[in-house]
């Protein structure tokens, strides 16, 4: 699968690992940066970087990092198709693909750790959209963009 990755300068440490992880899994990584210490970045302009790549089909699902994952999440998820949640607990990182068909997950290097941040991958890339009675609910969260 290809996973678009990308982080602004609070969470380039951890988002490098969960490249690493992805690789090692066997998926294929669009790197949308930052890619050195002291870079500097504004979180909105990776989050629209990454979404994009979802909007054009050249990613099947994107992973965001900051330092909450907090604004990665409220920006991707102004862009048209985008269902980013930020998660921080396994449970929901599966849940939100589940049920919610997330398409990126986003998470903050200064809330979870190295060993949590790649069970969240974990659990969201294994977990497929259930259909079903969710999508009319998704359906309902698509018709918003439309507001």
């Amino acid at each position: 699968m290809i996973i678009a990755l990308g982080c602004d300068h609070a969470a380039l440490a951890l988002k490098d690992a969960v490249r690493e992880h992805l690789s090692e899994l066997g998926h294929e990584v669009k790197d949308f940066g930052i890619y050195k210490d002291g870079e500097k970045c504004d979180y909105p302009d990776k989050a629209a970087e990454v979404g994009h790549a979802l909007q054009k089909g050249e990613a099947a699902l994107g992973i965001l990092i900051c330092g909450t994952g907090v604004g990665m999440s409220i920006a991707a998820n102004k862009l048209r198709g985008i269902r980013a949640c930020c998660c921080s607990d396994v449970f929901s990182a599966k849940m939100c693909r589940l049920h919610n068909n997330a398409n990126i997950l986003t998470f903050g290097e200064r809330v979870v750790g190295r060993g949590l941040a790649l069970e969240l991958v974990d659990a969201f890339l294994s977990s497929e959209f259930e259909g079903g009675r969710h999508a009319r609910r998704v359906d309902l969260i698509t018709a918003l963009e439309e507001e």
